[in-house]
């Protein structure tokens, strides 16, 4: 017959691994579902000339301005371009990652126009005219961050 200081052992022994199975079974599942929310090929790591190949593919002839890269913190991306011709062009964007891009033209310092990408890999285009000759900016910002985006600004056809 067992003694009761062994029962007592045995009883607490019994308890642990019962508390214990479901705690492990909870940190298993969690760790499953928390590796299942996480990407694949996160915004951080991708490889930005790569995805532009795809996202925003073959530059036409007269590339006014352009440029690609990741927003990972919410700052403004600023590209410029001295010495633009007053007419019509046409903005191209694409983003990918959630929520939206958003890429603000200015002439001189002025602002021309607005323009927005989702961040669902498809292009957007906008038309743009520049009343005169000057220096354009495009800046680039999100508050969806991160994300990654391209754009480029050619004349209208």
């Amino acid at each position: 017959m067992p003694s009761r200081l062994s029962l007592m052992l045995r009883a607490r022994t019994d308890v642990t691994v019962r508390r214990s199975l479901p705690c492990a079974a909870v940190a298993a599942v969690l760790g499953f579902a928390l590796a299942g929310c996480s990407p694949v090929n996160p915004v951080e790591n991708a490889d930005v000339p790569k995805w532009q190949a795809t996202a925003l593919p073959s530059s036409p002839a007269g590339v006014v301005l352009q440029d690609s890269g990741k927003i990972l913190n919410r700052d403004r991306i600023v590209q410029e371009a001295a010495r633009v011709p007053a007419g019509s062009y046409t903005l191209t964007a694409v983003c990918d990652g959630t929520g939206k891009a958003f890429f603000a033209v200015s002439l001189d310092g002025k602002a021309v126009a607005e323009a927005g990408a989702a961040c669902n890999g498809l292009q957007e285009s906008t038309r743009i005219t520049l009343p005169a000759s000057g220096r354009v900016e495009i800046s680039t910002s999100s508050v969806d961050a991160p994300l990654l985006y391209a754009y480029r600004l050619v004349p209208a056809k």
